[in-house]
């Protein structure tokens, strides 16, 4: 894409400030120099360019992208799925794997199915949902509650926020001694 206005603010290759000049000298000073004229704030008053070679230019912008999409945590998204006539042991290795997930710091997904008349039931359905509310309360809390969405009932848990080491054996301020009522102070 060409730039089309008649002057733009210049910085140099090494970032050093070049200024207002015309369009048509900044790109010349970009061939001289065997790089690439780029428009970095096209809306600024006069548009702002740099010279810079576009694929290294390109490569940066992709790696700050990725750097970004790695620093989301919203992308740490798990899923358990459980029946209402889940059986104690299924439950348990649900529940270990569950509070994996929670101390690894992701959010869970967890979801309750019913098939065929199990959905009949669906107080056993929201029992099951509770049980497992209590079960992982001391590592994680119910963001969303467990709500029935047609035949399923989903509910999202989280991580409770971690308790640093360090705070947590650091030993506590002794109270202040208060003097008994009627002594002098």
């Amino acid at each position: 894409m060409r730039i089309r206005v008649p002057e733009v603010r210049c910085i140099g290759p090494e970032g050093e400030q070049i200024g207002v000049i015309s369009t048509r000298e900044a790109l010349q000073r970009a061939q001289q120099a065997g790089l690439d004229l780029i428009e970095i704030a096209p809306n600024a008053q006069p548009p702002v360019c740099r010279i810079t070679d576009y694929g290294k230019f390109k490569y940066d912008l992709e790696k700050k992208e990725k750097q970004a999409r790695k620093h989301q945590a919203a992308t740490r998204v798990k899923e358990i799925q459980f029946h209402p006539n889940v059986g104690d042991h299924d439950y348990q290795t649900k529940m270990r794997h569950l509070r994996e997930f929670l101390e690894h710091g992701f959010r869970i997904k967890v979801s309750l199915y019913f098939r065929g008349r199990e959905g009949a039931h669906q107080d056993i359905g929201f029992e099951v949902m509770q049980r497992v509310i209590r079960d992982a309360s001391d590592l994680g809390h119910a963001e969303q509650p467990p709500r029935l969405f047609g035949r399923n009932i989903l509910m999202l848990l989280c991580p409770r926020p971690r308790i640093k080491a360090a705070a947590a054996g650091a030993p506590r301020p002794a109270a202040p001694a208060v003097a008994p009522a009627g002594s002098p102070p």
